[in-house]
């Protein structure tokens, strides 16, 4: 997103008098965006500003963390009724936090959410679930101890699926999160409450997690950016359980916010398991040759809107001089899914055999089925059918896989998929009371072109170049091999540069 003058890729200049900024950037706000939705919008001269802009005003002392933060807040009262993006707030200790010293990072004093998966100390953390309702979390996980470190400040919890197991976010507990682009339409999942909350402008980026998907699904449907890192990339997931397939990282509406906080995140030092990239600033001159396909490993075709979207998108990097070849994908779809569910399913098996002990010590209650939700309850029934062995198993085809595809990309730089079947599905299609057997044919056609990276554990990223005809966002994603997200990030500034979106926003 640039709110400057364009120097060139990348940079911007900034204006020196801060009266000038407020001003002309108030109005530039109230003269282009809707009053009845923006009536903040003229005394809001941030909301059409990244963070790496914000965070620049900062650094200038053209305005204060303080005023950075209740802007924000504004915007999240104004909006989240209709949204339920944020599902928890800490107002008030953000401002605490604003009015201090702040670590001297790359966003020092730039507002931000974590997504309520993740532990944030002093905060509710539910992950989604009933189960852990009035959980409050003594520590901080590691994603949000870098975001601290990059001077971040927290404004509350994101909406999230029980556990993040759905491609849509509409928890039993937490309420369905609303797409801006259409409240009756998902935000996918499971990031789904930070992608409304960047989508809608409350917040120029926040953090969100991917273990099949959850941060290119919801970035597709709102019409974000969200790239997936490599395995043990932002943080060591050693002390995860077997199988462990999940990665966090965050969803932005400007190449240049993801590239700066994945610079400042990543591993690095002699404990790093992957080179480190470092900041990756503009696009390159390189000329990729890219797979292509829209049909998932399994054998599903995208509906028509997707491959509208899909060839336009291969029609746009043929244009600026990349080869685009048509693919098949490097694995078998069929046994593929049965081996992700049951990775999938192997975190509800685990937490339905101890979920009694916690709803005994904390509600009273015995029973699995008064904490947890049917489809994560169906999953580890699922998963029972299985032979003792199974996990394992799909521990080592997923190795298998990975062979596949570092053989596939010797060959090719990217791929090119959808990211979902279709555009956002209505709320309460795949909500988590649906019956476990239909609820899992439609996730597995409606999702299946992203988990393969998840199990690989390479780097993929959605990209918001297209919209489908009726408005709404769809997004294209592209995979590499692991390691190599500076490949992604150069295509995507490319892209960013050739197709824009940073004024594209939703009327909610």
């Amino acid at each position: 997103m640039q709110s400057t003058t364009k120097d060139g890729p990348g940079e911007s200049t900034l204006p020196i008098s801060r009266r000038r900024f407020l001003t002309t950037a108030g109005a530039l706000a109230a003269s282009t965006l809707a009053p009845a939705r923006w009536l903040w919008a003229a005394d809001d001269p941030f909301v059409k500003l990244d963070a790496t802009a914000q965070a620049e005003l900062v650094r200038k002392r053209e305005v204060t963390p303080l005023e950075l933060v209740d802007a924000a807040i504004r915007r999240i009262e104004a909006l989240n009724p209709q949204l339920n993006a944020f599902v928890a707030t800490c107002f008030d200790r953000a401002r605490e936090q604003a009015k201090g010293k702040l670590p001297d990072g790359p966003f020092t004093g730039v507002p931000y959410a974590i997504k309520d998966i993740s532990n944030y100390v002093g905060t509710r953390c539910t992950m989604g679930s009933r189960l852990f309702e009035h959980n409050i979390s003594d520590h901080n996980d590691g994603v949000v101890d870098s975001a601290l470190k990059a001077g971040l400040i927290p404004l509350g919890k994101t909406n999230t699926p029980e556990f993040g197991l759905l491609a849509t976010t509409e928890s039993l507990l937490l309420g369905p999160a609303h797409n801006p682009w259409n409240l009756e339409r998902s935000t996918g999942g499971s990031s789904g409450g930070a992608a409304a909350a960047v989508a809608s402008g409350m917040l120029p980026f926040a953090h969100a997690s991917d273990g099949g998907g959850s941060i290119r699904n919801p970035s597709s449907c709102c019409g974000v950016f969200g790239i997936k890192p490599s395995r043990a990339r932002i943080f060591d997931m050693r002390q995860g359980p077997p199988g462990d397939i999940a990665v966090s990282f965050a969803v932005s509406r400007s190449i240049r916010d993801s590239a700066r906080l994945f610079a400042a995140s990543e591993q690095t030092g002699p404990y790093a398991r992957l080179t480190p990239v470092g900041e990756v600033k503009g696009p390159s001159p390189r000329r990729l040759k890219i797979a292509y396909s829209t049909t998932s490993a399994t054998g599903i075709q995208a509906d028509a809107e997707v491959v509208a979207a899909l060839e336009k998108t291969a029609k746009l990097c043929s244009a600026l001089g990349h080869t685009v070849i048509p693919a098949p994908h490097p694995v078998d779809g069929a046994k593929f899914v049965d081996h992700f569910l049951t990775l999938w399913a192997a975190i509800p098996a685990q937490l339905e055999k101890y979920a009694w002990l916690i709803g005994l010590r904390q509600f009273d209650l015995v029973s699995a089925e008064d904490v947890l939700e049917p489809w994560t309850l169906g999953l580890a029934e699922w998963l029972k059918r299985k032979d003792s062995d199974a996990i394992e198993r799909a521990v080592a085809y997923c190795k298998e896989v990975a062979k596949a595809y570092a053989a596939f990309f010797e060959t090719y730089d990217l791929q090119l998929l959808p990211v979902l079947r279709e555009p956002p599905i209505k709320l309460g299609e795949q909500a988590p009371d649906v019956p476990f057997e239909t609820l899992r044919e439609r996730i597995v056609a409606y999702s299946s072109f992203t988990p393969a990276y998840n199990a690989v554990g390479a780097p993929a990223m959605s990209v918001p170049l297209f919209m489908s005809s009726n408005g709404l966002p769809i997004g294209s994603q592209f995979g590499a091999r692991l390691g190599d997200e500076r490949t992604l990030f150069e295509l995507a500034y490319e892209l960013e540069q050739a197709q824009p979106w940073a004024d594209r926003w939703p009327r909610v």
